[in-house]
């Protein structure tokens, strides 16, 4: 029997204008297109550490 896996709700609040490639591509890596936009991602350390990277441009809570 499998475990459930934990899922974040993170949505864009900010424009990633004028933002450095690294960060661009951490919001790209966790699927979100344009502002507004919410996607559901499963709780693992890598998804978290780009959350805490451009945490400044999303909004985040548990699913």
């Amino acid at each position: 029997m499998a475990k459930k896996e934990k899922l974040v709700k993170v949505t864009l609040k900010r424009s990633i204008n004028r933002r450095t490639a690294n960060h661009k591509a951490c919001v790209a890596g966790l699927g979100l297109r344009r502002i507004g936009h919410t996607v559901s991602v499963l709780d693992t350390p890598e998804n978290r550490g780009m959350i805490n990277k451009v945490s400044y441009l999303l909004a985040v809570e548990e699913a």
